[in-house]
């Protein structure tokens, strides 16, 4: 291995680190877009799981109420 390095292989390096750091960013770039798009799409799997939720308590509190119904009527 080499004891000292030249100011050119210094500045060679210089310019292949900063390439591979802006890979890196680039790659936190496209995931952090990808994470937010995530997000969105969770969000709107939240309401639509809520709204389902809504209308079965819905439809259980008037099966309920039909069942009771038909009980009060038959007594």
């Amino acid at each position: 291995m080499r004891a000292t390095w030249t100011d050119s292989r210094l500045d060679d390096f210089a310019a292949h680190t900063d390439r591979r750091f802006d890979e890196v960013d680039r790659r936190f770039d496209d995931l952090h877009k990808d994470l937010r798009e995530l997000r969105g799409e969770l969000g709107s799997l939240h309401r639509t799981i809520i709204q389902f939720g809504a209308a079965m308590l819905a439809a259980f509190v008037g099966l309920v109420a039909a069942v009771l119904g038909l009980v009060a009527t038959q007594l």
